[in-house]
This record gives structure tokens, C-alpha cells and sequence, in this order.
């Protein structure tokens, strides 16, 4: 299982809290590739559910690891 950027940002409208299959299905519903749904389907816990993306992709970059100041634009 491997998450970039462009990937994880297909789950950013996903409905939090949710669980693996209900992002499974709005992964399929929104038509998002292939590697999205087979990272959702490599998640072990199928019970749990997940608050934000940050519980399946504990590395998801934020917006305070960028490094620019908003308040110019």
C-alpha cells in the first residue's frame, strides 16, 4: 500500500468518520483510480472507523508543512 498526494486527495470530500467500506464505495462512486480503492482494500482493520484521512495515511501532510505564508495572497 503506498499514498501520495494526488491519491489521497481523492478521499479529501470522503464522509468522515467513515468506515473501509464506505470509502471503498465513495472511492468507486467518485471515480477514483484503481490504486485508491486497492489501498482501501489493503487496509486490515474492517471494523474501524476512520476519522480523517490522517488514520489511514499517518504521514498526510498538512497545511502547516508547507511553506507559505497565506496571508500574502
Amino acid at each position: 500500500m503506498y499514498w501520495t498526494l494526488e491519491l489521497a486527495s481523492y478521499l479529501e470530500d470522503a464522509p468522515w468518520p467513515a468506515t473501509k467500506e464506505e470509502l471503498i464505495d465513495f472511492a468507486m462512486r467518485t471515480g477514483a483510480p484503481l490504486e485508491v480503492v486497492e489501498n482501501l482494500q489493503a487496509i486490515e482493520d474492517d471494523e474501524e472507523v476512520f476519522e480523517s484521512i490522517e488514520d489511514i495515511w499517518p504521514d498526510y501532510p498538512s497545511k502547516e508543512d508547507f511553506f507559505f505564508n497565506e496571508d500574502e495572497y
